[in-house]
């Protein structure tokens, strides 16, 4: 089952990236901007509660279906843009494993641990 959920998170990018391509925009913009929704990290430097609450607020792929409708309705191509590129990026986390943040620590993720541990305190 994991892989059949990978599989079609990869499936998931590559509609972003069609659906991308279909704004006019050059294709290298989509994997220049890859990596930018990562930024959001950075509320860990606060605290784990704070940096999951930001981490999550990029990567849920909700938030990011919203905005590319709203940019589709209110004629802004650089909305739908920004917002594919963080569905694209946010599927491409997990199809490799990296879920949305627990507010506990980094690497507890609704898909488990990343790098197959346990939570602290767990047994």
């Amino acid at each position: 089952m994991k892989t059949l959920l990978k599989v079609e998170e990869l499936g998931l990018a590559i509609l972003a990236l069609y659906l991308f391509l279909g704004l006019g925009y050059a294709w290298w913009w989509f994997f220049l901007l890859l990596l930018m929704p990562d930024i959001s990290m950075i509320g860990y430097l606060i605290n784990p509660k704070t940096g999951a609450l930001t981490y999550n607020a990029v990567h849920h792929k909700a938030v990011s279906v919203t905005f590319f409708i709203a940019g589709a309705y209110l004629h802004l191509p650089l909305l739908e843009a920004a917002a594919l590129i963080t569905f694209g990026h946010s599927s491409l986390d997990r199809a490799l494993g990296y879920g949305l943040k627990y507010p506990d620590s980094f690497p507890h993720t609704h898909l488990g641990m990343i790098g197959g541990g346990s939570p602290a305190g767990d047994s």
